[in-house]
C-alpha cells in the first residue's frame, strides 16, 4: 500500500510547537484485550490534536518511512521521543524500497547495508523499543523484483542478529501484505500465494498490512477464517501494522460498499474475526482523512480532515 512518510523537518517543527450510534453493525465480542491499539502519524493535521485523540483508548504511535530517518535527529527518533514523553508506545518500521515499482530507495551495496545496519543498531540501543520493523510489505518486493528480495532476506537476517545484540528484548520483525500473500486478486492486481516467505526470516513477531476492501465488496463478505488462517503459517505473535476500510468509494470503477456505516462494520468485524488470534498490535494507519493526492487512501481516516469523528471512531475506541 502507499506509505505516508513524514519528513524530519515536519516532525521537528511539530516537536517544537509542541459516540455516534452505528446502525446495522455486528455486535462486538468483548473478549479480554491482550493487544495494544493505535494510529500512525502521517504528518498531516495538528500533532497536538492527534496526541489528544490518542488518549481515547489508544496507546501506540506508529511511524513508517525511509530507513535513513532512523538516524539521530531523524523523523523516526523524533516520533519515538514524542511518544515516550506522552507515555505512548512507539512503533517504528524502516522501509528500503518503493512499493509501486519494486525499486530500491538506495542500492543494497556494502556501504548502504553498513549504514542501514548501524542505524538499526543505534536506534535499538538508544531506545530499547518493544518492537522494531525492518521492511514493509516485503512480499510485494518478492513479486516485483525477486533478486532484490533475496538480497534483503540475507541482509535482514544479519541486521536481526545485530539488533538483538544491542537490545535483546526488542521484537524484530518484517511486514507482509496479507491480501497478496494469500494470493487474492482485486483492485491491487493479481497475486500468487506466498506464505512460504515467512519462514525465510528470523522473526520475533510477524507484521501484516490488511486492506480487505481491495478484494471484498463489503465487510460481511470477509470469510470467518480470514485472519485466523495466519496461525496455520506461523506461531509467532501477530502485529497488524496497517488495517483500514474507507468511508467513501475508492474510485468509480471499483464498486465497493464504502460508507461510514460499512467502515464501522469493518472495524467491528475485524476485532471479532481476530479475537482468537495471538495478536499484540492493531494500528489504523490514518486517524484523519487525507488530501485527494492520496488516491484510494484519502477517505480511510476514522475522523474527517476537519476532525469530526466518523461512526467507526466509537467502535474503534470501544474495541
Amino acid at each position: 500500500m502507499r506509505k505516508v512518510l513524514i519528513t524530519a523537518a515536519l516532525v521537528l517543527f511539530v516537536a517544537v510547537v509542541g459516540g455516534a450510534i452505528v446502525k446495522n453493525i455486528v455486535t462486538m465480542d468483548k473478549s479480554p484485550a491482550t493487544y495494544l491499539r493505535g494510529f500512525a502519524y502521517n504528518g498531516y493535521g495538528d500533532m497536538l490534536q492527534f496526541l489528544d485523540h490518542m488518549k481515547e483508548g489508544n496507546s501506540v504511535v506508529a511511524w513508517y518511512g525511509d530507513w535513513n530517518e532512523g538516524r539521530s535527529g531523524g523523523a523516526a527518533c523524533v516520533i519515538t521521543e514524542i511518544a515516550k514523553q506522552r507515555n505512548f508506545t512507539p512503533l517504528v518500521i524502516f522501509q528500503f524500497f518503493h512499493h509501486d515499482n519494486g525499486q530500491l530507495i538506495r542500492p543494497l551495496d556494502n556501504a548502504n547495508k553498513e549504514n542501514y545496519r548501524e542505524i538499526a543498531e543505534n536506534y535499538a540501543e538508544r531506545y530499547n523499543p518493544r518492537w522494531l520493523g525492518l521492511g514493509i510489505e516485503v512480499n510485494i518486493l518478492y513479486e516485483k523484483n525477486p533478486q532484490y528480495f533475496d538480497e534483503f532476506v540475507s541482509f535482514y537476517n544479519d541486521v536481526y542478529d545485530a539488533v538483538k545484540a544491542k537490545s535483546p528484548e526488542t521484537k524484530v520483525f518484517t511486514v507482509f501484505q496479507l491480501e497478496a500473500i494469500k494470493g487474492l486478486s482485486g483492485l491491487s492486481g493479481p497475486h500468487q500465494q506466498a506464505w512460504q516467505l515467512i519462514d525465510m526470516f528470523k522473526l520475533d513477531a510477524v507484521g501484516f498490512t490488511t486492506y480487505p476492501e481491495l478484494v471484498f465488496k463489503k465487510p460481511s463478505e470477509i470469510p470467518d477464517n480470514y485472519y485466523v488462517e495466519i496461525a496455520l503459517h506461523t506461531s509467532k505473535p501477530i502485529l497488524f501494522t496497517e488495517v483500514a476500510w474507507a468511508s467513501k468509494p475508492l474510485n468509480a470503477a471499483w464498486d465497493v460498499d464504502t460508507t461510514e456505516n460499512t467502515q464501522a462494520e469493518f472495524v467491528a468485524r475485524l476485532f471479532n474475526l481476530t479475537k482468537s488470534l495471538n495478536k499484540e498490535l492493531v494500528v489504523w494507519p490514518f486517524m484523519h482523512d487525507l488530501p485527494d493526492s492520496f488516491g484510494i487512501f484519502k477517505d480511510m481516516g476514522l475522523r474527517t480532515a476537519d476532525d469530526v469523528a466518523k461512526l467507526a471512531w466509537s467502535v474503534w475506541v470501544g474495541s
